[in-house]
């Protein structure tokens, strides 16, 4: 055996955080992964999610640890995982459970960091709740995050009090987990899990490959280029999210991309200069998913008088669109109709009409990683024709997916340089529902702000939904 100590939870936390990359959502479990954030430096930009909804935060800092009781009563409306008192970085907000989960199961988060109490050389995982209630399985968030993130590190030690192994060949606790840990980082090593099992890459200071594998049971690989733990920040630099212009944010939007466009029926709340950039751009072959399909310029309303808005309809009249799915693609004026609907009688474009209310759950449930949902809406109707029924507590119900574009659009008001969004009016109706709803959310604002200067609690679209921000010029004008 090592005559070296183990590394402590600390020191496990900083060779974790070399894991990381920059800028990334990196959720944290409770038990160790909460000791992450205090030794991160916040200039690395990383947005921590604890399970209860605490979005962008770190540990209090000495000015906050004040031995007045009173002082310390009002922040202690925001936990970490554990529940212990943390405080929100610039920029951070407070995530509703719901939207917590959202965030989780929807692919927007790039690394979750569990405490497991066993892991399987084949990366199935218990957490350490589940074992230490048992018979209970009481797992909470953690088969979320195992199931949501796309990397998943096991920050846990090596063996149990009993001196037992707790990487082993084959699980003998309840699994919260299948085949879903990459990385695990224990008080004595660091381990690769692959198809063919554990292979170390890395041995704490004064251990060796044989001391690794005498306390794990299961057969341990060495790689070729095996060394010893290093310890610091995470390597590299947040992305920049502020574009120069709005032909800048969607040049590399490519033909045949589908896109979420904002917009209810009117003018506000409406990304005309992304549209226009998109317009000049030329990208074709588009699907565009929005509440209309661009009826604003036809429709007047909340338009001044002679004046014409800029709306979807400038893509559909330079030929970019191939098909729409929307709530109201039709003009509320027969003699007035929209430039898709004129398209859609010329056999130009295609269209799927969708109810209002289940657009935006089927907005909703694909940045939420629902593939699917049953809604009683449209039952019986032309729209649910070749659609699966399905007979839930004696009523019928139509069966619908979960939409997820590859761009979306939209406006806010105020954006900070992280992307936290506040939203003006009614503009935010689709907006907030069609940020989460894209692998590359582009957001054209009034006004950006420096991180802090937005209130948390104002906060509706945090950052983590949102890739490039592009502030409109003040001289721009939304009419033709």
């Amino acid at each position: 055996m090592p005559t070296s100590p183990r590394i402590d939870a600390n020191s496990q936390a900083r060779r974790v955080a070399r894991e990381l990359i920059a800028g990334e959502v990196v959720g944290l479990g409770p038990g160790l992964p909460t000791v992450l954030p205090g030794e991160t430096p916040a200039a690395m930009a990383l947005w921590f999610l604890a399970d209860s909804g605490a979005c962008n935060y770190g540990p209090l800092d000495a000015q906050s640890q004040v031995p007045d009781a009173q002082a310390l009563d009002a922040i202690r409306d925001v936990v970490d995982s554990g529940g212990d008192v943390v405080r929100l970085l610039p920029g951070g907000c407070s995530l509703s459970i719901v939207d917590m989960a959202a965030a989780i199961c929807g692919g927007h988060v790039g690394s979750a960091v569990l405490q497991a109490a066993q892991v399987s050389s084949g990366g199935d995982f218990s957490h350490w709740t589940t074992q230490a209630v048992p018979g209970l399985f009481p797992p909470a968030s953690a088969v979320d995050w195992a199931s949501g993130a796309r990397r998943v590190i096991a920050m846990m030690p090596h063996t149990a009090p009993d001196g037992s192994s707790n990487l082993v060949d084959q699980s003998s606790l309840p699994v919260d987990g299948l085949g879903c840990v990459d990385l695990i980082v224990t008080d004595a090593a660091v381990i690769r899990v692959t198809h063919g099992g554990f292979e170390l890459l890395e041995v704490a200071p004064g251990w060796t490959a044989d001391d690794v594998a005498a306390i794990t049971s299961a057969p341990l690989s060495t790689a070729s280029g095996l060394r010893e733990m290093t310890f610091g920040p995470p390597i590299g630099q947040a992305p920049n999210k502020v574009f120069a212009d709005a032909s800048a944010a969607v040049r590399d939007i490519p033909d045949g991309a589908s896109i979420n466009l904002d917009g209810f029926a009117g003018p506000g709340g409406m990304s005309h200069y992304l549209m226009v950039a998109l317009r000049d751009q030329g990208a074709k072959d588009l699907t565009i998913i929005s509440n209309t399909a661009g009826i604003a310029r036809v429709a007047g309303f909340g338009s001044p008088p002679g004046k014409i808005p800029i709306d979807h309809s400038i893509l559909v009249e330079n030929k970019q669109v191939k098909k729409a799915i929307a709530s109201y693609p039709v003009s509320p004026r027969a003699s007035r109709p929209s430039a898709f609907e004129l398209a859609f009688q010329r056999g130009e474009v295609e269209l799927e009409v969708v109810p209002q209310g289940t657009l935006a759950e089927r907005l909703r449930a694909g940045g939420a990683g629902i593939a699917a949902f049953y809604t009683p809406t449209a039952l019986g109707t032309l729209l649910a024709e070749g659609k699966e029924v399905r007979v839930i507590d004696g009523k019928e119900y139509v069966l619908e997916t979960g939409l997820k574009a590859d761009y979306c659009l939209i406006r806010a008001h105020k954006a900070d340089t992280l992307g936290n969004l506040i939203y003006k009016g009614t503009s935010r109706n689709f907006n907030a529902s069609m940020a989460p709803a894209a692998t590359v959310t582009v957001v054209e604002v009034d006004e950006i702000v420096e991180p802090g200067v937005l209130n948390p609690e104002e906060i509706v679209t945090p950052g983590i939904f949102v890739q490039r921000i592009v502030q409109r010029p003040a001289d721009f004008s939304p009419y033709e």
